[in-house]
């Protein structure tokens, strides 16, 4: 399950990384990996994704220790579907606390009549 809801909201997470500041690929993986099990493998793809989206653009800064490195930048359109993804998570989760709590939702029998 944990797999699943990762997978779902991996691109919400690489944006919200974005929103804090520009960054490349590694450092990307760097900063999900402190609080998420997530590998290099994975990033790159999502990162081609997230631009062709037209979520996030890139520009290439020199390195000292080597070729040049590929920046991610979060566009505007990029921070629009970030706020959206963040609505729908809250609402995703209050959902799901609710049935957990025992709300509504959670009653599968219909009422007495």
């Amino acid at each position: 399950m944990k797999t699943q809801l990762k997978k779902g909201t991996l691109d919400m997470c690489v944006l919200a990384v974005l929103a804090q500041a520009d960054s490349y690929a590694y450092e990307l993986v760097s900063k999900l990996s402190q609080g998420m099990d997530i590998s290099e493998g994975t990033i790159y793809p999502l990162m081609r994704r997230l631009q062709n989206e037209l979520w996030v653009s890139t520009y290439l800064v020199e390195s000292s220790s080597g070729p040049s490195r590929k920046y991610y930048k979060l566009t505007d359109n990029g921070r629009r579907e970030l706020e959206a993804m963040r609505r729908e998570w809250q609402e995703f989760v209050a959902e799901v606390e609710n049935v957990l709590r025992g709300g509504p939702a959670a009653m599968t029998e219909e009422a007495p009549q």
